[in-house]
């Protein structure tokens, strides 16, 4: 299990690397660089935005500049956001709840809906319910996410008037209710490209499970099939819906960076958004970083969690 664990951490490592490597070229080789928000100021000349680019290193070659961007990295300096001069982690850290709470509840919903909606798919194969989920789950990731959103925020929020049409909170209230009702268009709106792809994986795992023998043999001592599939299908099916949690994250996060801006939710897309228009390349970079440790951690908790559960994977 140790070597296992060692093998897994040392692969996330190299992957973050090349994630740095490569986002750090992207953004300092993109149009404008990150001198192009300083050159946006008015009588701004050539020679001060030399001198800028000098006191910031941004004249030194691009690996030393990646050498040092690293490094402090590595000592806990993720640099400082050209619009305010704050420390980006503090930045992050600000967004980092609205995100982490849109995400969870969006999971947990995901994970409930998609797996009651596959397995009851696998065990009313080829029946009006089974054709109706699979044809929803088509439409679910056919239709891009912001349209649900604005679908959404017009029917609920200005024709119903049931929700609030954006925002995390009202400003002056911050109850648990009056989160728990902004929560629930954002948060289902995510979730429903996530139900359909769970629902598909999990009616097809549920499916393989029912055909093998182990299964047939549960029936033949006589259990009810309300037993058989609690007992026998269900846990078996679950095994490799765990290493899809994990794979899910970056849909997830990438349909939060929509989610968050059709909301107005202030969490780390909307961030993210707003700094690549201001050209605001260290907390860019930092929100890379971020979610790039956020992906392998959620990987490799998967992974582990597979493996805890099924010997075969760690003495593979």
């Amino acid at each position: 299990m140790l070597t296992f664990l060692i093998h897994r951490i040392w692969q996330s490592l190299v992957l973050l690397l090349l994630v740095s490597i490569i986002g750090f070229a992207i953004l300092n080789l993109a149009p404008g660089g990150p001198l192009s928000q300083f050159a946006l100021t008015p009588g701004m000349t050539r020679e001060a935005l030399d001198r800028i680019a000098h006191q910031m290193g941004l004249d030194r070659p691009l690996p030393v500049q990646y050498l040092e961007w690293a490094w402090r990295l590595l000592q806990g300096d993720w640099g400082k956001s050209y619009r305010d001069q704050r420390p980006v982690l503090d930045i992050i850290s600000g967004h980092l709840f609205a995100t982490l709470l849109l995400m969870v509840s969006s999971t947990v919903i995901s994970i409930l809906v998609g797996t009651w909606l596959g397995i009851k798919g696998a065990t009313k194969r080829y029946t009006l319910f089974d054709y109706t989920a699979t044809v929803g789950a088509m439409v679910a990731l056919s239709i891009p996410t912001f349209w649900f959103g604005l679908v959404a925020i017009y029917v609920f929020a200005l024709r119903l008037k049931w929700l609030p049409a954006g925002n995390m909170y009202t400003i002056g209230d911050q109850s648990f209710y009056d989160y728990a009702i902004h929560l629930i268009m954002p948060s289902l709106v995510l979730a429903l490209v996530n139900i359909a792809v769970w629902s598909r994986y999990m009616r097809t795992a549920t499916l393989d499970v029912i055909n093998q023998d182990f299964v047939r043999t549960a029936r033949a001592k006589g259990l009810t099939p309300r037993r058989v599939l609690m007992k026998h299908v269900v846990g078996n099916a679950l095994l490799p819906m765990i290493t899809l949690a994990g794979l899910q994250l970056p849909t997830i996060l990438g349909g939060a960076l929509v989610t968050e801006t059709v909301f107005t939710w202030p969490g780390m897309g909307r961030l993210f958004l707003d700094s690549l228009g201001y050209h605001d390349y260290p907390v860019v970079m930092g929100l890379l970083m971020f979610s790039a440790i956020l992906v392998l951690l959620g990987s490799l908790l998967a992974d582990l969690l597979v493996a805890l559960v099924d010997p075969r994977i760690r003495l593979g």
